[in-house]
C-alpha cells in the first residue's frame, strides 16, 4: 500500500529515531541497573537518535528516488548538518555546561543557595553518531526490503 511512497520514507526515519531512543533506554537499564523513563526523552547518549532518523530518511530517499537524485543530495546535506551539530556544537555546549556546573558547585558551598544545574549530556561522541548512522542505514534497507514489500 505505501511501497515506494513518501510514507515509507518518513515512517522509516521516525522508526529509526524511536528505536535509537529505546536502545538508549535499554542500555541505561543494563548499565545502571535501574529503569529511568526520562532517558526516552533526552538528548545525547548511544546511539544518536537524531543521526539515526536523518540517515534513515536519506537512505530511504536514495533507495526510492535514486542515489543520484536531487532529493537524495538535499537529504544528505540535511543529514550532514544534523550530524555535525550532534557531534560538534551540542557536544561542546555540554562540555561548557559541565564546566559551569563545576564552578557553581565550587562557589556555592556550605548550604548556600545555588543555581539550577545545567544539562550536561547534550551531544554525542563521533562514535555515537557513527552508530546512529549505521542504525539508520540498516533500518532503511530492512524496512524497504522486508516491511514495505
Amino acid at each position: 500500500m505505501f511501497v515506494g511512497t513518501s510514507y515509507e520514507i518518513i515512517t522509516t526515519g521516525i522508526e529509526a529515531a524511536i528505536i535509537a531512543q529505546i536502545l538508549k533506554f535499554l542500555g541505561h537499564w543494563v548499565v545502571k541497573k535501574k529503569i529511568d523513563f526520562q532517558v526516552l526523552a533526552t538528548t545525547g547518549g548511544m546511539p544518536s537518535a537524531h543521526t539515526a532518523g536523518v540517515v534513515s530518511l536519506s537512505t530511504s530517499v536514495g533507495i526510492l528516488r535514486g542515489f543520484d537524485s536531487v532529493e537524495f543530495a538535499i537529504s544528505v546535506g540535511y543529514a550532514l548538518v544534523v550530524m555535525y551539530d550532534a557531534a560538534g556544537l551540542r557536544r561542546s555546549t555540554g562540555k561548557i555546561a559541565a564546566c559551569l556546573n563545576k564552578i557553581c558547585d565550587d562557589y556555592y558551598v556550605h548550604g548556600q543557595v545555588g543555581a539550577e544545574r545545567l544539562k550536561e549530556l547534550l551531544g554525542h561522541t563521533p562514535f555515537e553518531v557513527f552508530v546512529g548512522a549505521l542504525l539508520g542505514i540498516f533500518m532503511s534497507f530492512f524496512n524497504h526490503y522486508f516491511l514495505f514489500q
